[in-house]
């Protein structure tokens, strides 16, 4: 008997601890709801683009062994220009028949397109045009990119942080001011973050018209911003 008052005590118990748990901290004063962001700015030190071969040759066997002996010479490119492995990644590797359609006839296989193509990380923006130029000079003729990243946002992210604080704790001081209270705590606070920028336009099978011209990856600036939801305690 003891033990079914014990358990039925316990069991009653429960709902008033998910109570607590779902309520959240007490605010004995008014409450007030902020919304801020905090953005910095910073230089992207990283591109990344996808590089490839697409080869083309009457039966399969043919156009795998074509596109792989191209592949080998893009990748060789790629260590020629001093890119890690660590920065190389095969990201693709396809196979697929090429059909004639005529009117009223079952369509008819005339061939076989093979493709490979890598993910690279460029480290130094400055020479990831060079190194373009340099895969197109090497069979490369299907590149797509760049996507211009920060490679450690962290520092940037915590002054986004800062910043956010900052902006709220003046918005909750100026509505506390305006109703004749103070604020007197911080009650709760969370946050998402975003990184956003301006990106180059995608390269499309890169063939240069002009032998004499250089591609160029303009990096630009990227927001990297982080914003806060504050609850205030006003008394």
């Amino acid at each position: 008997m003891i033990k079914t008052l014990a358990l039925a005590a316990t069991m009653a118990a429960l709902p008033l601890a998910a109570m607590a748990e779902v309520t959240g901290p007490t605010v004995s004063g008014t409450r007030l709801d902020i919304v801020a962001q905090g953005t910095v700015k910073r230089v992207p030190d990283v591109a990344i683009i996808s590089a490839g071969v697409i080869t083309t040759a009457r039966d399969a066997k043919s156009a795998m062994a074509s596109n792989a002996t191209a592949m080998a010479r893009v990748l060789g490119a790629l260590r020629s220009a001093g890119v890690a492995e660590r920065d190389m990644a095969t990201a693709q590797i396809g196979l697929s028949p090429q059909y004639r359609y005529v009117e009223n006839q079952p369509p008819v296989v005339t061939g076989y397109q093979a493709n490979n193509s890598v993910t690279v990380r460029f480290r130094d923006i400055a020479k990831s045009g060079a190194i373009l130029d340099a895969l197109v000079g090497a069979g490369a003729n299907q590149i797509n990119g760049p996507t211009l990243t920060i490679d450690k946002p962290e520092s940037a992210q915590d002054e986004a942080r800062t910043d956010a604080i900052k902006t709220a704790r003046t918005r909750a001081e100026l509505y506390a001011r305006a109703a004749g209270l103070t604020v007197k705590r911080i009650v709760a606070i969370s946050e998402t973050s975003t990184m956003s920028g301006p990106q180059p336009m995608p390269y499309v099978r890169a063939q240069m018209a002009d032998a004499s011209a250089k591609s160029e990856v303009v990096p630009g600036e990227q927001d990297v911003g982080v914003t806060v939801s504050v609850t205030f305690e006003l008394g």
